[in-house]
């Protein structure tokens, strides 16, 4: 089943119809999914009426910690790590079914949980069903807003992406639209999870930290940041397998290197932006190669600085965790001179700020 069938039925055929339909072979996927948005349509509405009158009746939840960095730069690994701490986090059966969370997902459990892929498309990471999940799935079928809309539908693939990233172009109703999909969301999520704090991580949110403020002033965030050229090389295996699996249309004619280079830098500039002048006790940074070496230390450092609580309570569950995916590999690449020098000449800001040398040089100590 191809993610928008988790959808609500005004997103899905909003975006169907704006991007043009899908390319004939993928008729029957569309049809699926469109057969299993109406035939969930009576009880998420359903769940929909009660959260909002759950919403107004307790008000609004603790300010969630958010987990920022560019796409492949670790914030999966330190979300993982994370999550095994008394955080509550989106659940895989959240992501995929967000309208149906606190109903037909309960219901159904044990055949959704069964049909869970072994692991991630991108790359070798397990998928249980207490493996926490980014929330831009969830909210790619809740919203027109998202640049998953851009992998499925391809063919305004830089129009999808930029007003899923940036919001390049959006009114102030459909942002607005947005922000409500999303608090309803997390709403949700924090219920689920028995009203443990929240722990978010999407890599979107790197670029709207002053937005999540306006949000939740209190929120705090932790930004993982990786290797540049290695982030560069990941990302294009990020897009050709992603665009594999998901698209719906043709997407050859998509310049997959100009998107990563523009977009990265303009994440970047957005985060220090947003970040600039904020306290340590909410916003702090964590090195990737550092969190490799040595994870304890670092999520101890993060548990200190942003007054996560008592970091010696959880540290046995970190310890286990962290001791049941010591064998993990992740994926390694090569480099043509041409890819490091693309890298070189348009990231070459972020590079001095870090510290960061070619692949086949040693990083400059944290």
């Amino acid at each position: 089943m191809h993610p928008l069938s988790g959808s609500n039925l005004g997103t899905l055929v909003r975006v169907l119809w704006e991007n043009g339909g899908v390319a004939p072979r993928h008729l029957p996927h569309a049809a699926a999914a469109l057969a299993a948005t109406i035939a969930r349509w009576p009880l998420s509405t359903a769940e929909k009426i009660y959260v909002q009158r759950r919403l107004r009746r307790e008000g609004p939840m603790p300010a969630p910690l958010f987990i920022v960095g560019h796409w492949r730069s670790g914030t999966t690994h330190l979300y993982n790590i994370l999550g095994k701490g008394g955080f509550g986090y989106v659940s895989p059966l959240a992501a995929g079914m967000p309208w149906d969370l606190l109903g037909l997902v309960g219901v159904l459990r044990p055949v959704l949980e069964r049909a869970l892929p072994e692991h991630r498309f991108i790359d070798s990471i397990p998928v249980n069903p207490d493996s926490p999940q980014e929330d831009e799935v969830a909210l790619a079928n809740m919203s027109p807003l998202s640049f998953y809309h851009a992998l499925y539908f391809p063919k305004n693939f830089r129009r999808n992406f930029d007003r899923g990233v940036f919001l390049d172009g959006c009114t102030d109703a459909e942002i607005a639209a947005w922000q409500n999909a999303f608090v309803h969301f997390l709403y949700k999520v924090w219920l689920d999870q028995e009203r443990r704090p929240l722990a978010i991580k999407n890599p979107v949110y790197t670029a709207r930290v002053a937005m999540i403020r306006q949000i939740f002033p209190d929120a705090k965030f932790i930004h993982v940041y990786r290797n540049p050229y290695e982030v560069f090389r990941s990302m294009q295996n990020f897009f050709d397998k992603l665009l594999r699996q998901f698209a719906w249309q043709p997407y050859d004619h998509v310049a997959i290197d100009d998107v990563i280079l523009a977009t990265y830098d303009r994440m970047m500039r957005a985060l220090i932006a947003d970040s600039d002048g904020l306290p340590d006790h909410v916003f702090c940074e964590i090195r990737y190669e550092s969190l490799e070496r040595d994870p304890l230390g670092q999520i101890e450092h993060a548990y200190r600085a942003l007054d996560l609580g008592a970091f010696e309570a959880a540290r046995p569950a970190f310890e286990h965790y962290l001791a049941g995916i010591a064998g993990y590999r992740k994926n390694r690449f090569a480099y043509a001179d041409e890819t490091l020098t693309k890298v070189e000449r348009h990231w070459a800001p972020f590079l001095a700020r870090w510290g960061y040398g070619r692949p086949d040089s040693a990083p400059v100590p944290a």
